[in-house]
């Protein structure tokens, strides 16, 4: 059976943690920074793990991670 290969985009975008979850960082904090608030850019410091309905799907393109 062939190695399967890992989609580039995510494994730039994701890791998994030790359990399993997926980790990524926070949304919306690419660009318009000055029409957002100083609060919602403080909650979107750092990273967060997704949802496990995305996760789901995230998993398929990390085949080995």
């Amino acid at each position: 059976m062939p190695k399967l290969k890992t989609k580039s985009g995510a494994k730039k975008r994701f890791k998994l943690t030790a359990s399993g979850k997926v980790k990524t960082a926070q949304a919306g904090k690419r660009h318009g920074m000055i029409k957002r608030t100083n609060k919602f850019l403080r909650n979107a410091r750092g990273t967060t793990t997704l949802a496990p309905q995305d996760a789901k799907v995230v998993k398929q393109f990390l085949p080995y991670a």
